[in-house]
């Protein structure tokens, strides 16, 4: 029988959260953008979980956190049982407690008719507290079960199946081509959303755990696949999906046109000062230093990384800073369409947004217009309508509304269509679905001994359903490699709350 602390708690107090740091002092670095809150506050926002009787928050988590039990050890200061609920079904908290956009609290049954729980700042507030009381230490397994496994690719997928494997008691060595590890939490999400002292301080922990980390190591060129074959028990790839989808119009080859990783991986480079000439997927970059200084900037895609990309030029001072979008704008409120408990269709305005920044939707793309010195000055777009023909929704151009949008740099943030194909899986022969995916059955590739987690397999989604992958992939592995698993699975979770 489980009692929330504070039945009355979601009656007393409103949700909260920590406010950002003003606008000219965050604008002038890439530190984190939020204000300390007291810890008091945050007691005060876990009692406002109420005692709902079906916490749909569980089913809207794809790690299936256990969100009441720890917003009541938060309400009772007792961060120690806190982190050990946390932990029990996240291996990292401190990223999902930064950038998730957290579907927990769109499933809130509190949020029906109030502010929903402020689930994410608790749970980022849960594993800093349990760091600063040292309660996070390395656990390293009793035994060793003599097998050898392989991951392929270091973004929140490939370190959640090596935590997760580790803690099973095989030895697992982590293979990144890029200079360091993380994938794109390292260099694609900006650092005024997630420092990088974040990832350093987890793959520390995790190197004392005993997991062994590869960088500038592409599987395929600075090792053999062969060696990889002979030398592992099973060999996991989360290489992620990698290649962005592409603007193909008219005057697509002129400088100043590059996709969004590019621009954001360069400049997370900058801020850990690594004077490297190669982005997140260890291409030489072609084009020096993208930089949007005193330029009219033009970001193509509505989601988190064209927010990224509009954050990052408004702290290199850009002239301005424009976002188009091809769907129309979402309503202000949750959608009729979306309704509770599902992932509401409705605008979303970031701490970048508010720096600055024109956003326009229903916006379709014509051609990238040049002055005489073939330089990049403009792009030709026109206005749209979304109208269902036949039961499909099809765009209609609206007669007398096309302009030019002034732009010297344009940014491509519309999101990544596929793994990259090319060296690894052509040369492994995994089987690829509909989409360009690696299609796998229960994350079992075609390829004997061979798995996958991740966007590399799902498709480009959310770090936590990344992490989500890598459990569930490590759970199949150790399966696969013992004839049963003791990992904790999302629909077996092993922790017992009395």
């Amino acid at each position: 029988n489980w009692n929330m602390g504070k039945p009355t708690g979601f009656k007393e107090f409103t949700r909260e959260l920590p406010k950002y740091r003003s606008e000219e002092e965050r604008l002038k670095d890439y530190k984190e953008i939020h204000t300390v809150f007291a810890e008091e506050k945050t007691n005060n926002q876990a009692a406002r979980c109420m005692d709902c009787g079906v916490p749909f928050c569980h089913n809207g988590c794809p790690l299936g956190n256990i969100i009441p039990e720890f917003n009541d050890a938060v309400y009772n200061n007792d961060w120690k049982l806190a982190a050990e609920i946390l932990l029990s079904t996240n291996n990292f908290p401190e990223y999902t407690g930064r950038i998730c956009p957290a579907p927990c609290e769109t499933a809130c049954v509190l949020g029906i008719n109030q502010p929903p729980v402020a689930i994410e700042h608790i749970e980022k507030s849960i594993i800093e507290k349990a760091f600063e009381l040292n309660l996070i230490q390395p656990i390293k397994p009793n035994l060793r079960s003599g097998k050898n496994i392989a991951v392929v690719g270091s973004g929140p997928a490939g370190m959640a199946a090596a935590a997760q494997l580790n803690k099973a008691g095989h030895t697992v060595t982590v293979f990144e081509r890029a200079d360091r590890i993380g994938g794109l939490l390292r260099y694609g999400i900006p650092d005024f959303k997630l420092e990088k002292t974040v990832i350093d301080r987890r793959i520390s922990l995790m190197k004392e755990e005993g997991i062994i980390f590869k960088t500038n190591t592409n599987v395929g060129i600075d090792i053999k696949i062969e060696e990889l074959r002979n030398n592992f028990d099973a060999i996991i790839l989360t290489g992620g999906s990698t290649v962005p989808r592409d603007l193909p119009i008219k005057g697509r080859n002129l400088n100043g046109i590059y996709p969004a990783m590019e621009f954001l991986s360069q400049q997370n480079k900058r801020v850990s000062e690594i004077a490297t000439e190669v982005d997140h997927r260890g291409v030489k970059y072609e084009n020096g230093d993208i930089l949007a200084t005193d330029k009219n900037v033009l970001v193509i895609g509505g989601g988190d990384t064209g927010s990224d990309c509009v954050g990052t030029s408004n702290r290199h001072q850009a002239k301005s800073i424009t976002q188009i979008e091809l769907l129309g704008k979402p309503p202000l409120e949750r959608a009729e369409s979306t309704p509770w408990p599902n992932w509401p269709m409705m605008l979303r305005t970031s701490s970048s947004h508010e720096e600055g920044c024109e956003r326009q939707w229903s916006i379709l793309t014509k051609e990238f217009i040049a002055n005489e010195k073939e330089e990049l000055i403009g792009l030709k777009i026109v206005e749209i309508e979304w109208k269902t023909i036949d039961g499909k929704a099809q765009m209609v151009e609206v007669e007398g509304s096309e302009r030019v949008l002034p732009c010297e740099l344009v940014l491509l943030a519309m999101g990544f269509v596929h793994p990259q194909h090319d060296g690894l899986l052509k040369e492994l022969n995994v089987e690829l679905d509909e989409r360009g995916n690696v299609k796998a059955n229960n994350y079992k590739t075609n390829v004997d001994k061979v798995f996958t987690a991740g966007d590399i397999r799902r498709g480009q989604s959310l770090v936590v359903w990344a992490i989500s992958e890598g459990r569930e992939c490590a759970r199949e592995v150790d399966t696969f490699l013992m004839g049963e698993s003791q990992l904790e699975a999302k629909d077996k979770g092993v922790l017992q709350v009395n």
